[in-house]
């Protein structure tokens, strides 16, 4: 049966004409002083100030409800960057062929339906947005653009790729969500430096069998789509997310979990998977495991051995292995009741059970086995993984010396673990402009030191079951921040800080104390990227609705708290059935 997708248009607006004045096609004139332009159409009306302009190479006319663009911007040949997103364009002058020295272009939210072939000389060009208009088809000549780093077409009406988006080569970010897609080209594997591939919410029916030659890709995301079968992924060791959700994957292969050893998002919820293997076990890099909404009887005792797994979901399956009330109780309850089965594989039982324990014991000894000379990884060990693995020591503290052979071995990922750490260890500054991932997780610290401010990369950040009753306001500096994670200390509300994290798309807040959201522009609304929102197992007595307009919200755990509305069935249907309530009590 064919899944039903909610789209929300954006809202009709009243045209009227705008015209650029003519002035801002002749700021070609060489100056040693470049300039860089911003022009509100709708505010100003002093065409005088353009006088004082030269050697435009920033043009940014957006939101102006620009409905043609004059021929003559063929004169702004210095131009580096060119905005005209968020007007009402119906097509680009041939002129625009003659801007060869462009490097950025974003004509996103506008209602073009085909580019001009001089489009297609723009050789330099390596940022290009075409979002929210309304192409149906993507011109074959795309793989001329040679220098393309990212390429944004989601939400038009494509049913296909030209074969030719393979000789993108230099491509980082490829999103194509939301069109019409059935198929894609065998060619796309070419794209070997892609890290980001978007195919969410297209009419996909199966990806390409050698997925793996894409050995950079590290964010994966192709919900909403009609998959059945997952594809070969033997050869992607940098994938870090993998977003699968609303498909209709029956099976989860054992070679599928030997294979992406950095895998810390996986995201199977609403589809049919009836059984999860032991291999999952082999995922050993894993934060996050989304198994809600599927058909699932038993869960594999062996998902007590993830060492980092700090969120479990598997609401909406037939679980009969584990008490209901012990689901509800969220993921540290679950993984604790698998760990206390015995031996003999109780439910399970029998060989499978014995066949469980060895596979953990191997894991063990493999996980083990870089620290059998000393309590701490050596250079040559830290340099193979890019990391300072020091998990389950009961270190109290950390000698400055380890982390000065991490910068030697150019460390980027730190994970001091379930140790018995009341601070974090101020040898880490001397990675600071090379960290990117820190796990802090099941120590004993109670605030975050001001030195975090000088971590001016990282995007992963592990506070977990920790001690922390609040955030300093350091922890707002961290401007690069995509991941924080704050399960289990004792908050009693989200700091302020967090809502400086603008770039912030993941935050895990489950198991605290926290009384309130704040789902206003100066609150959760002033995230404007955040993806997932995990505040389940707290003391909210109260849902805005407001919260029910953060677009960009995909997962929403609200499970094990204290208020009436939305009622439990609501909650349990998943995150648009939440969100769609919530819009619906939204005063008029």
């Amino acid at each position: 049966m064919r899944r039903t997708r909610t789209h929300i248009p954006y809202p009709k607006r009243r045209y009227r004409k705008i015209r650029v004045p003519e002035k801002v096609w002749n700021l070609s004139d060489s100056d040693e002083n470049e300039k860089e332009v911003r022009y509100d159409l709708e505010r100003t009306n002093d065409e005088e100030s353009w006088w004082n302009q030269r050697s435009l190479t920033s043009l940014d006319l957006s939101s102006n409800t620009l409905t043609t663009i004059s021929e003559n911007i063929q004169n702004l040949v210095d131009l580096t960057v060119l905005n005209l997103q968020d007007n009402a364009l119906t097509s680009l002058p041939a002129g625009i062929g003659a801007l060869t020295k462009l490097t950025k272009f974003s004509v996103a939210r506008n209602k073009l339906t085909e580019l001009p072939e001089s489009f297609f000389q723009l050789k330099e060009l390596k940022h290009l947005n075409l979002s929210h208009n309304e192409f149906a088809e993507m011109n074959p000549n795309i793989s001329d653009l040679i220098m393309l780093e990212t390429l944004d077409v989601s939400f038009n009406s494509i049913n296909a790729l030209p074969g030719g988006v393979g000789f993108l080569v230099r491509l980082q970010q490829l999103t194509l969500s939301n069109n019409h897609l059935t198929e894609l080209p065998n060619d796309i594997v070419n794209l070997r430096k892609l890290q980001k591939l978007d195919l969410a919410k297209n009419d996909l029916k199966k990806l390409p069998p050698v997925m793996g030659e894409l050995r950079r890709l590290e964010c994966f995301y192709v919900q909403h789509n009609d998959i059945d079968e997952l594809p070969d992924f033997t050869g992607c060791e940098a994938l870090k997310e993998l977003h699968i959700s609303n498909n209709y994957i029956k099976t989860l292969p054992g070679d599928f979990c030997e294979n992406l050893p950095q895998l810390k998002v996986l995201d199977l919820r609403d589809n049919k998977i009836e059984k999860l293997p032991d291999e999952i076990a082999l995922l050993a890099s894993l934060t996050r495991l989304d198994l809600s909404n599927n058909t699932i009887s038993s869960l594999p005792s062996c998902l007590s051995t993830l060492a980092h797994l700090v969120s479990l979901q598997v609401e909406g399956n037939p679980i009969r292995s584990i008490r209901r009330d012990i689901i509800q109780c969220g993921t540290q309850r679950i993984l604790k009741t698998l760990r206390e089965r015995d031996g003999t594989g109780k439910p399970d039982g029998g060989q499978k059970g014995v066949a469980r324990a060895a596979a953990s014991a191997s894991t063990a000894v493999v996980k083990n086995s870089l620290f059998t000379e000393s309590t701490f990884p050596d250079v040559y060990q830290m340099r193979k993984g890019r990391a300072l693995i020091v998990c389950s020591k009961a270190l109290v503290d950390i000698p400055e010396a380890v982390f000065l052979d991490a910068l030697e071995a150019c460390v980027y990922n730190v994970d001091i673990s379930k140790n018995k750490l009341t601070a974090v260890p101020s040898g880490i500054t001397h990675l600071s402009s090379l960290l990117t991932e820190l796990n802090v997780s099941f120590n004993l610290l109670q605030t975050v030191p001001a030195f975090f401010s000088q971590f001016d990369k990282i995007s992963y950040l592990n506070l977990s079951n920790n001690q922390m009753t609040d955030l300093p306001e350091v922890v707002g500096l961290l401007v690069t921040l995509r991941e924080l994670n704050v399960i289990s200390n004792q908050l009693k509300r989200i700091p302020d800080c967090v809502y400086e994290l603008r770039g912030l798309e993941i935050l895990l807040a489950s198991g605290n104390q926290i009384e309130e959201i704040d789902a206003t522009e100066s609150g959760l609304g002033a995230l404007k990227r955040l993806a997932t929102l995990d505040l389940a197992n707290n003391n909210i007595k109260h849902v805005p609705p407001v919260l029910g307009t953060l677009k960009n919200i995909t997962t929403l755990e609200l499970i094990g708290n204290s208020f009436r509305q939305p009622r439990h069935q609501i909650l349990e249907k998943g995150t648009e059935s939440i969100m769609s309530y919530l819009r619906d009590r939204i005063p008029q």
